[in-house]
């Protein structure tokens, strides 16, 4: 064999060592690699193509090189696709499953017509030994398939690089070597294809097989010396990538550097464009949350606010906790600014509810018994402090106990609340209305002397009389009794205000319900 060809087979094989290595590398750090599986996938195809194409120089047979050049098209055929993938990977990019299973159907084709070439010719016409003792052994023809073949090939690797490029921007420097090592992996390939195509190759070679050791070394740089595709640095993108909480970087100048996913689901908008622009013109429109920027202030450098943004299209509100803070570098100069979005309006709404519970009376909506007491203290004490009159109503249904044992428990429920119907429509200002236990209500009535508040409440105990509640059998009139008390000298209290008013509530049932009775010192 010439020496020529000697050098170029031994180099041949040491670029299918070194692809195995690798694949031993990458198997070994399987747990630490986010992509071993993809990583062990190309230093197969490549490892495959590499000895098949050594095989296929030392061969001396037409019909045993066809057979090593159709397991060379295992390597041949798959490797770009697999090397698309890993590209995709790193870029966090997740293709339809369908979309997948197609980039290898023309691989697959390919791989067919090259095993079954003999009975068509399609993908290439003949397989000759060409002269010279400097060149491989044999030349081959190619037919239309390979053109199909090529191109799609040269696409996947366009596609890649292009995917590559993309990310460039916003890739760290720290990890810009992983790139450039990526970057390596989808051009040199390329470019000498190209090379061997026009014939510049030293003794018209194909020296894709050798250049492919390159290639690999070069991960193998990467991986050690930046921890390309490593837990690491990846877990950092797709930490960021998939949190729930939005994240927004800023530089010194306020100005927006980068973002995650849930930011732009929080916040829809043309995000892309907004890049490199100041956060503080952005922040109505894009963030659409009122308020200042979130430490903009002076010396605040980290902190947290609550903000409230309504929704245009529900007019429902969002609440978001936006917590901000410096970013330092390794010498603890501050080199920009953290925002992240907590969407805290289930932990408002929750709170709504328990505060809701805690006020309200769950059945009508009015107050409860304790908010009344806690509110009518504040408001009598203002009252009382200025000389203003105030009166306090007690009133519950009359015979409330036979509509329920009559009717039932959830016709009673709906009488409650047919009394509580109309008595709003007797509050005003700062009026009080609140359920005080049962079928037992209270209203207190600011700025009214005994007289005018018993007149006000003769009003509402008509009303209730006046409009029947339909029971399930037909209209059941529905009447309260009334028992009112005025502030005095000698009562100042809520407490004592309310006794006095049971007192005559007591009174009005004793003479025969349905009536307001006053009470009157003895």
């Amino acid at each position: 064999m010439d020496t020529p060809l000697t050098v170029y087979l031994t180099l041949v094989t040491a670029s299918g060592s070194l692809n195995f290595l690798l694949g031993l590398y990458a198997y070994a750090k399987r747990h630490e690699l986010v992509a071993a599986r993809t990583l062990v996938a190309i230093t197969i195809l490549q490892g495959i193509y590499i000895f098949a194409f050594a095989f296929e120089l030392s061969g001396d047979n037409l019909e045993v090189i066809k057979r090593w050049i159709t397991v060379e098209y295992i390597g041949i055929a798959y490797t770009p696709v697999v090397g698309l993938l890993l590209v995709l990977q790193y870029t966090s990019r997740t293709p339809p499953r369908a979309a997948l299973y197609l980039l290898f159907l023309i691989p697959t084709v390919t791989l067919l017509l090259v095993a079954t070439n003999d009975w068509h010719h399609l993908f290439y016409k003949s397989v000759y030994f060409r002269p010279g003792a400097y060149t491989p052994l044999v030349d081959v023809q190619y037919s239309y398939w390979y053109i199909v073949h090529g191109a799609y090939t040269f696409s996947c690797l366009l596609v890649g690089i292009v995917l590559l490029l993309k990310q460039w921007r916003g890739t760290k420097r720290t990890y810009k070597g992983q790139l450039v090592a990526l970057l390596g992996g989808q051009l040199i390939p390329i470019v000498t294809t190209f090379l061997y195509v026009i014939g510049k190759t030293p003794y018209g070679m194909d020296l894709i097989p050798f250049v492919l050791s390159l290639t690999t070394a070069l991960y193998i740089w990467a991986m050690r010396s930046t921890g390309l595709m490593t837990i690491s640095p990846i877990a950092k993108e797709h930490i960021v990538e998939s949190m729930r909480e939005g994240v927004i970087v800023l530089d010194l100048k306020d100005r927006l550097i980068d973002y995650n996913a849930a930011v732009r689901t929080m916040f829809p908008g043309q995000w892309q464009i907004a890049i490199g622009k100041p956060m503080a013109e952005l922040w109505q429109d894009l963030i659409g949350l009122k308020g200042p920027l979130p430490g903009a202030r002076p010396n605040g450098s980290e902190g947290m606010q609550e903000m409230k943004r309504p929704d245009a299209r529900t007019g429902a509100c969002h609440y978001y906790q936006v917590r901000y803070s410096a970013i330092r570098n390794r010498s603890g100069d501050t080199v920009g600014k953290l925002l992240m979005f907590i969407d805290i309006t289930e932990l408002k709404q929750l709170q709504e509810k328990l505060k809701v519970q805690a006020y309200y009376d769950g059945l009508t909506g009015i107050f409860n018994r304790t908010q009344f007491i806690l509110r009518a203290r504040g408001l009598l004490q203002r009252h009382r402090t200025r000389g203003m009159a105030a009166s306090v109503v007690l009133f519950d249904i009359d015979c409330f106990k036979e509509v329920n044992d009559t009717y039932g428990h959830e016709t009673g429920d709906r009488v409650i609340q047919h009394v509580v119907s109309v008595s709003r429509r007797f509050v005003t200002g700062d009026m009080l209305l609140a359920r005080y236990g049962g079928e037992e209500f209270v209203l207190l009535l600011p700025e009214m002397e005994l007289g005018d508040a018993a007149a006000y409440v003769e009003g509402l105990r008509a009303s209730l009389a006046a409009e029947s509640f339909q029971a399930p059998d037909g209209p059941l009139s529905v009447t309260a009794s009334f028992g009112v008390a005025a502030l005095s000298p000698d009562c100042e209290s809520i407490e004592q205000l309310l006794r006095h008013a049971d007192a005559a509530l007591y009174e009005a049932k004793r003479a025969g319900r349905n009536k307001v009775s006053q009470w009157r010192q003895p």
